[in-house]
């Protein structure tokens, strides 16, 4: 009977017990089976985010340029319709000034003139708002990037057959002049010494030549 009980209360211990080694000790946690640590998760992390990032700024730099380069090409486009149709339209105003430069003696303080007048001022303020400036000639040294020259000889512009214009600093039309020396009369366009015998001169003052 005592043997009996001895037996039982050996098992009640074994089976209290916290699992362990076979003398009923606890094993102790090993350093190697430890959780991941945090720091490497943090530092990857952080790698992510700073790629993500990465891209982010650059979407939004190629979206900006692309928005910039879609911008430029429409201001372009339209600058150039329009002024493809502003050349059209220069011969008007040459027509303006011409008939303006040689009115009848004792009609230039009447209505219609002044109405032409009118219309002539009118037609140069939309230009000027569309960026048409006329390019400074007669005088000035002559420049093949800005004049057309139809005869002489020298490096200054000595008369003007034709006005140029430029529109936003590029040219629409180029001045058609004649170049002399500085001690030549110069002639404006107006002028009744612009006749000549030269083709060239003789269309421009007509109105018949296309820049």
């Amino acid at each position: 009977m005592q043997g009996e009980r001895d037996e039982r209360e050996t098992l009640t211990v074994a089976e209290g017990a916290e699992p362990g080694l076979a003398d009923g000790t606890v094993a102790e946690p090993l350093a190697g089976a430890a959780a991941p640590p945090v720091e490497d998760e943090l530092a990857r992390s952080r790698a992510q985010a700073a790629e993500y990032e990465d891209r982010w700024k650059r979407s939004t730099a190629e979206f900006i340029n692309y928005k910039r380069r879609t911008e430029q090409e429409r201001a372009d486009l339209l600058r150039g319709a329009n002024g493809a149709l502003i050349l059209e339209l220069l011969p008007v105003l040459d027509d303006l000034e011409r008939a303006l430069a040689n009115l009848p003696t004792g009609e230039a303080a009447s209505k219609w003139v002044e109405g032409v007048q009118l219309v002539e001022r009118k037609f140069r303020a939309i230009l000027e708002r569309q960026g048409v400036r006329p390019i400074e000639a007669l005088g000035q040294p002559f420049d093949p990037a800005f004049h057309e020259a139809v005869g002489g000889s020298g490096q200054t512009v000595a008369q003007e057959y034709q006005r140029g214009y430029t529109q936003h600093g590029r040219v629409l039309r180029p001045a058609m002049v004649v170049v002399g020396d500085d001690e030549l009369p110069v002639v404006s366009p107006q002028s009744s010494e612009v006749a000549s015998d030269d083709p060239a001169a003789t269309r421009a003052t007509t109105g018949d030549f296309q820049a």
